[in-house]
């Protein structure tokens, strides 16, 4: 009876490590193709802050997942118990990097308000500065969501306005609006919006639109780590079975 309880554990294990493997293996595929596609894509993914950081953690995250398939599938079908002991370890590495990231957003989760980042926006936003990180990142995300600072294009009074501009109060041109929301897409009316003609503006924060596209998500996102996580225990305590049962 024992026997037939590992040996229905040994291949759960490895059908559950095979989807693991897969999954693993296609993000690696897409990650490595999206990075060195040479037909155009790759400098799409360059010009983008948000999607070339997207390309590496969907890199990393395959590689990850493909080599923990590959161990647990290696180790559950072979029998092996230095593979199963890898398994077990690297998963708990997992599990405890996960929990401990989940602890510090909890503890952390004060400086995720609307006065956080509207200081650090002001701090060290620098308009079209496309070779500062923080200010590309900021003009990504004002083009996609169609919105414009964290409460408005008032942020931007108090940030100096470009040199070759006049204007009192520059509008920073990612709030401009666009007929296709992407840096190619062609403005409204540039010059209009830069003059603080609001019509032509985005003029709503993307902290409230921000917060509006994910509310729906918010549960879904905090079940599924849940989930994650007690199928990475699970994952845990079967090969700990199966390394103890094996002879």
């Amino acid at each position: 009876m024992e026997g037939d309880c590992l040996s229905c554990m040994k291949y759960l294990m490895f059908l559950f490590n095979f989807f693991i493997f897969l999954g693993g293996a296609c993000l690696l595929g897409l990650g490595i193709w999206v990075i060195v596609d040479p037909t155009g894509f790759r400098e799409i993914v360059a010009a983008n802050p948000l999607l070339f950081t997207g390309a590496y953690i969907m890199l990393a995250m395959g590689a990850m997942l493909f080599l923990l398939g590959f161990l647990g599938c290696c180790g559950a079908i072979r029998e092996n118990k230095c593979l199963l002991l890898f398994f077990f370890m690297f998963i708990l590495l997992i599990f405890l990097a996960e929990l401990s990231a989940a602890i510090l957003a909890f503890i952390f989760r004060e400086n995720l308000t609307r006065e956080f980042f509207t200081k650090e926006l002001k701090k060290h936003y620098q308009r079209n500065n496309d070779t500062d990180v923080f200010s590309s990142t900021w003009n990504s995300v004002m083009i996609t969501f169609a919105c414009c600072g964290v409460n408005g294009p008032e942020d931007f009074e108090a940030i100096p306005h470009l040199p070759y501009s006049s204007m009192e109060k520059a509008t920073p041109e990612a709030c401009c609006q666009r007929e296709l929301q992407s840096r190619e897409g062609m403005f409204v009316n540039k010059e209009a919006c830069l003059a603080g003609i609001e019509r032509f503006q985005n003029r709503q924060g993307c902290y409230t639109v921000i917060l509006n596209s994910f509310e729906t998500y918010v549960y879904l996102a905090g079940a599924l780590a849940i989930g994650v996580l007690a199928i990475e225990l699970f994952a845990m305590i079967f090969a700990m079975c199966l390394f103890r049962g094996i002879q």
